[in-house]
């Protein structure tokens, strides 16, 4: 037989051992690239909410007038139960109640985030945050509001989350945080 013409080819051997290093590299990648999603839709929702702060914020000054921010299930009217993953409003509180009325300007309307993030504010902000003319956060009675609102993806487990932070003088900024379990 002429030795030019010999066919080369792979073994049945040789083919189960990369199914095999494709396959154990594969369940190493998967959970590493589930955590990076979960991780990018948390900083997204956490950017989204501090963007319409800084929003609210900002339009407050320019308008001379209080703007408030307020979790919202329907992006019409302020809800006071369930979390800020459901969605949230931006609008000119013109009569300074705290609560969307008929007449009020809706500056930004936020969807409801994806159900694998909760969102939830301390007692401070746990339904709205308020900005006067001058920029700081107050409640409508006029006193000082400060808090924090809590990001996190669903886990019985300690898992890592963001915060948002609002000073006494309304600037907010993010931090990096743990929590023991996200429900």
């Amino acid at each position: 037989m002429d030795k030019r013409f010999r066919h080369a080819g792979v073994t049945l051997i040789e083919i189960l051992v990369v199914v095999a290093l494709v396959a154990i590299l594969q369940s190493l990648a998967v959970p590493s690239f589930a955590a990076m999603l979960n991780s990018a839709r948390m900083t997204m929702a956490v950017n989204s909410l501090f963007s319409s702060l800084l929003l609210a914020r900002s339009e407050a000054i320019k308008r001379n007038a209080r703007v408030v921010v307020c979790k919202s299930a329907n992006g019409a009217t302020c809800v006071t139960s369930g979390g800020w993953e459901q969605g949230w409003i931006v609008f000119h509180d013109a009569n300074n109640n705290g609560a969307r009325d008929d007449g009020e300007d809706l500056v930004l309307q936020q969807a409801a985030l994806p159900s694998s993030i909760r969102f939830s504010g301390n007692s401070p902000v746990v339904n709205y945050i308020s900005y006067t003319p001058i920029g700081s956060a107050s409640y409508t009675s006029g006193a000082f509001q400060a808090g924090t609102l809590t990001a996190c993806n669903v886990s019985a487990t300690p898992v890592e989350a963001r915060q948002i932070v609002i000073s006494s003088a309304g600037r907010p900024r993010t931090v990096k945080t743990t929590v023991d379990e996200c429900s």
